[in-house]
């Protein structure tokens, strides 16, 4: 059996060449990354800033077409939920005069001077 000295395997030299490339490819991706990181930041904060200003009133309707609306909500109110439409304050008063409650947690009828 004849064993040769140059069939070890690949080079320092050559391992070396392998690893930088290795790791430019990494930077690279690193960079690719911090790019995208960068621009999903800038998005969340124009986001932020573009948002428009909740209504100051909002009618929630009953659960049913053609069901009388329900409640009276402040426009920023947690729970006002998606059967909501925004008004304004003469809209929200002569919904609370005419019988729609204002509701209990956020109590617009407050901020509008409509107590009962």
């Amino acid at each position: 059996m004849s064993s040769r000295v140059n069939d070890s395997g690949p080079t320092r030299l050559t391992l070396l060449r392998f690893l930088e490339r290795a790791r430019l490819r990494d930077r690279e991706r690193t960079r690719w990354w911090i790019t995208e990181e960068e621009q999903r930041e800038a998005e969340h904060r124009r986001g932020i800033v573009e948002r428009p200003a909740p209504p100051d009133r909002l009618l929630k309707q009953g659960l049913n077409a053609g069901q009388p609306a329900r409640h009276v909500h402040a426009g920023d109110c947690w729970n006002a939920g998606k059967r909501s439409e925004s008004i304004d304050q003469e809209q929200a008063r002569r919904a609370l005069a005419g019988g729609v409650k204002a509701y209990p947690r956020c109590r617009p009828d407050s901020a509008l001077l409509v107590l009962d």
